[in-house]
């Protein structure tokens, strides 16, 4: 398997297509949203106390921003789901495992069921890739 293949969306209906892109243009802009705070302080988003490196704040900025992005108009998806997968998966573990949060939370604090959420789409988005209706499409279609 080659770079190109990687990124070749598979072929689906245009209705499959046009749900992945409903898929990917919601996601894709939730992320932009919760991301767009954190690119303006990347190396610095969160309070010092919560003990996470630099780094690792960038790169889950970089994720969110990008990534959401990326996603919403399908270029490199499986990458920046990838991104956003990871990050997600972060945000479940910290907030259902070391905060105990809830799964919801039935009086609107913290809870981990919207992490969870774009953490499920991401691995969908991973599987299946982003459709006929992405740059992906465009731009690694395969040659007869």
């Amino acid at each position: 398997m080659n770079f190109r293949d990687y990124f070749h969306p598979k072929t689906y209906s245009n209705s499959v297509s046009s749900a992945l892109l409903v898929i990917r243009i919601i996601m894709g802009l939730a992320m932009v949203l919760h991301g767009s705070g954190k690119i303006q302080h990347p190396f610095s988003w969160m309070p010092a106390e919560a003990g996470i490196p630099a780094i690792f704040q960038f790169l889950a900025a970089i994720s969110e921003f990008v990534g959401g992005l990326f996603v919403i108009v399908g270029l490199l998806t499986p990458l920046s789901a990838l991104g956003i997968f990871f990050t997600m998966a972060v945000a479940v573990f910290f907030h259902g495992f070391i905060r105990h949060d809830p799964f919801v939370n039935q009086t609107g604090g913290s809870s981990f069921e919207l992490a969870l959420v774009y953490w499920g789409i991401c691995l969908v988005l991973m599987m299946t890739g982003p459709g006929a209706f992405s740059l992906d499409a465009q731009i690694f279609k395969k040659k007869h």
